[in-house]
């Protein structure tokens, strides 16, 4: 009896090792997901022909989920601000994992968060939203331009929306 509880114990001694081998060997990899660069662009696309359909000349940028640029779109009378703000949404949106508006709400003078609002690149106003697959970040969407920062992030939406099919795949 002594015998088959160390052979058992020895057993799964070696399964726990190889298990836990193969953990770190997972871990040491990540897999995710990206934007294809079609897919980036008709978003932006998208959020363009929204805002030209409300009489916005905005400027649009898609970032990949790292925040980097994929796509800057700046309709001919946009700002010139414009290009940069909508590319400073982007990637806040992705770096901070949320909504620009919600950053706005919750960075305001006084609060915890207020300090996000100081970082460089930073852009804490209404416009950037993140772009999911599947409940995965897979990048964000700035737009610049309109009237408000509401209206900016609604042209985010309708684009995110126009594309939405075709990143749940």
């Amino acid at each position: 009896m002594a015998v088959l509880i160390r052979y058992l114990v020895g057993t799964l001694s070696i399964c726990a090792l190889v298990a836990s081998a193969q953990t770190h060997a997972q871990e040491a990899l990540v897999i995710h997901k990206s934007l294809a660069p079609e897919i980036a662009l008709e978003l932006a696309r998208a959020a363009l022909a929204d805002c030209q359909k409300r009489g916005y000349q905005v400027a649009v940028a898609v970032v990949d989920r790292l925040g980097v640029v994929q796509v800057i779109l700046r309709d001919r009378y946009a700002g010139p601000h414009t290009p940069t703000t909508a590319s400073g949404k982007a990637w806040t949106a992705a770096t901070f994992r949320n909504s620009t508006s919600n950053l706005f709400a919750i960075s305001q003078p006084g609060m915890m968060q207020a300090g996000i609002r100081n970082l460089p690149g930073a852009v804490i106003i209404g416009g950037g939203l993140v772009v999911e697959s599947g409940g995965s970040l897979v990048g964000a969407i700035g737009v610049s331009g309109a009237p408000g920062g509401d209206a900016d992030e609604a042209c985010a939406k309708a684009g995110i929306e126009a594309v939405q099919g075709k990143l749940d795949f």
